[in-house]
């Protein structure tokens, strides 16, 4: 699996005339290779399943799924390593080059890569390259609302049975696109799917550990509301589902307030948001009288270092559970 390393992002206005620029480069590679262009999800011939699928997936949870049910049978490329936020994320040249190559390509979707969106419509219509959203995938009716967009919550690898879906969508595309090797990516999904079917299980049986009145879980941005739903605790976040969204003092104050008011004692920063936000929170807590302080790190939108325990999905999410139990349930 290839991780590509990202720069320092850089100021918003800047960004934004970066983000026009690729996606102009995008649309000159995109003609450049149109002469050539084949449909993009018919199954490889003979010739080409002699070299591995060139796959591209966009998070580190995409990465680690795709490596489980595929292993040497693909060429892997991340674009997103530890420590990247895919909201606010914009697309380099070298990117854009990757991605040009792939034979497929997946990404999460429902505006998870916001800044991404365009240069995923753009290779979609040019339908030489398949692009798959797999959170897109999923049946409606088991996403949460995201108001504000008008769509869905993104963030759908908090909940492990909504990744036995998005794992069974990863599956399908892979045995389609590469017939002969169908058989391996069956049996490796399967052994994968039961993992996280216990893991789902030693979730649920951990967070009984939590006194019910203590089972609140606040973040700085709105990451765990699948997880919340999932696994039975209130969520309180101080921004919103994307970390574009500012927080306000009234938001600081309105979450420092329930922190009072349930007697709270911990609460949680992240690997890819500044603590800024949570430590104000826990001093205007802690100021009003109740002794509030950080629990831990959780991953939201990413996964630890390659080579980690938290570098893979299972991982991380044991990671992330640990802390929360030991942190509420003050262990």
């Amino acid at each position: 699996m290839t991780f590509k390393r990202i720069e320092t992002p850089c100021p918003a206005f800047s960004c934004r005339l970066s983000a026009i620029a690729l996606l102009f480069l995008l649309m000159v590679l995109l003609a450049a290779c149109g002469q050539t262009a084949t449909v993009a999800d018919e199954p490889r011939n003979a010739t080409a399943e002699a070299s591995p699928l060139n796959v591209v997936v966009t998070t580190q949870h995409l990465g680690d799924t795709v490596a489980n049910l595929a292993q040497d049978r693909v060429e892997l490329t991340v674009l997103f390593g530890p420590g990247i936020d895919p909201h606010t994320y914009i697309p380099t040249e070298g990117d854009l080059q990757i991605l040009q190559n792939a034979d497929l390509i997946f990404y999460n979707g429902l505006l998870l890569e916001a800044q991404m969106g365009r240069v995923f419509t753009q290779m979609e219509q040019r339908q030489a390259t398949q692009v798959v959203a797999v959170a897109e995938a999923l049946p409606a009716e088991r996403l949460l609302l995201w108001e504000e967009e008008e769509g869905y919550d993104p963030h759908i690898w908090k909940d492990v049975q909504l990744w036995i879906a998005a794992t069974e969508v990863i599956r399908t595309t892979l045995m389609e696109r590469d017939p002969a090797n169908a058989a391996t990516y069956e049996a490796n999904a399967n052994a994968f799917v039961a993992e996280l079917e216990q893991l789902h299980q030693d979730i649920l049986t951990q967070i009984e550990r939590i006194p019910p009145e203590l089972r609140v879980l606040v973040t700085a941005h709105d990451a765990f509301s699948y997880y919340g739903r999932a696994y039975g605790l209130e969520v309180e976040a101080v921004q919103g589902i994307s970390t574009e969204a500012e927080a306000s003092a009234a938001d600081i104050q309105a979450v420092a307030a329930i922190l009072i008011e349930r007697q709270i004692p911990a609460i949680f920063v992240e690997t890819t948001v500044s603590p800024r936000t949570i430590e104000a929170v826990m001093a205007a807590a802690n100021a009003g009288g109740q002794a509030v302080r950080i629990g831990g790190e959780l991953f939201a939108d990413d996964l630890g270092e390659p080579g980690t325990p938290e570098g893979t999905y299972i991982g991380m999410m044991r990671h992330n559970t640990d802390t929360i139990v030991a942190a509420l349930a003050g262990e």
